[in-house]
């Protein structure tokens, strides 16, 4: 019989940008964009530490805050740094005006966090809000039943989900991005494999990995299913209530089962990144050889000198 093992896992990890990568180490963020000239802009900041990412469950869910916004950031870098000039000649809008005269170097601050807040909303209202709203009036029409009504409901969840992720990434930006997410995996991968950071290296390896954000969701919406099975039918604003209150235990859940299956390798851990792994074929294409460049780069700032301090 075949042992189960852990094996070295680093926690090195990243995100797919606009023509380029965010990468972020045990102390670094680096960020690669490929530039309108085909040059790559790198720029890095330190790591903040917080005293929630050694509390199990809890920092689930503020690490997901903290990669929206931090995210987000680098996203709106990538996309200044890819257009160049274009970027500069769109005129700002008369809100946009007043928010920096008012709040000065703050205003880019506020933005972010609007955004991911307006994304978060969006996030809740089409993946929660909307698939209790179709249960609840098919089950005006026909009687379903409480596991009735919680299978369609996860049937819903999990349909809006998969035809989200189809349609975006057939959009020709969006698909890019997709490419450098798998430049991403690939280049993690070959540095968890212990070799060279090279092109060629990096090319042979596959672009899926358990660490991986389309896996979080995945998890968040498996483990939701369930969780969200024993709350009542009775009234649906306050089933939807119930499901805001218990999404930070959801998120908590979920973050600590992907640590797992990111440090782990045995029968249990495959079965539970399986879905996501499945899933990331959506969201992660095969990149061409100056993306896999733009991961080098990104990733090369952010590695610890020793291995072991990077241990995830």
């Amino acid at each position: 019989m075949k042992k189960e093992t852990c094996k070295f896992k680093t926690s090195v990890g990243g995100q797919a940008l606009m023509e380029g990568i965010m990468m972020r180490g045990p102390e670094t963020i680096a960020c690669a964009v490929r530039k309108p000239d085909g040059t790559l802009d790198v720029v890095q900041e330190p790591v903040k530490h917080y005293f929630w990412q050694k509390i199990p469950f809890v920092r689930g869910t503020c690490s997901m805050i903290d990669s929206l916004i931090t995210g987000y950031r680098y996203l709106m870098h990538s996309a200044k740094v890819s257009m160049g000039d274009a970027y500069e000649e769109e005129e700002p809008s008369k809100f946009e005006k007043w928010l920096t005269d008012h709040l000065g170097e703050k205003a880019e601050n506020f933005f972010m966090v609007c955004a991911s807040l307006v994304g978060v909303v969006l996030a809740l209202g089409l993946f929660s809000i909307l698939p209790t709203a179709i249960v609840t009036l098919v089950g005006k029409i026909v009687p379903l039943g409480r596991w009735g009504s919680t299978i369609l409901e996860a049937l819903c969840k999990v349909g809006i989900f998969l035809l989200y992720m189809v349609l975006i990434s057939h959009m020709e930006d969006i698909h890019r991005v997709f490419q450098y997410h798998g430049a991403e995996h690939k280049t993690i991968a070959c540095y968890e494999a212990g070799e060279e950071l090279t092109v060629e290296n990096i090319r042979k390896y596959t672009r899926f990995h358990p660490r991986c954000g389309t896996s979080f969701l995945v998890l968040i919406m498996i483990i939701s299913v369930f969780l969200y099975s024993v709350l009542p039918w009775g009234n649906a604003a306050l089933r939807v209530l119930y499901k805001l209150l218990l999404l930070p235990v959801v998120m908590g859940i979920g973050y600590e089962l992907l640590k797992l299956c990111g440090r782990c390798d045995n029968v249990f851990t495959r079965i539970i990144r399986a879905p996501g792994l499945w899933v990331q074929r959506l969201t992660v294409f095969e990149p061409d050889d100056s993306m896999i460049e733009a991961a080098i780069a990104a990733v090369t700032p952010v590695l610890p000198e020793n291995p072991e301090d990077g241990k995830w």
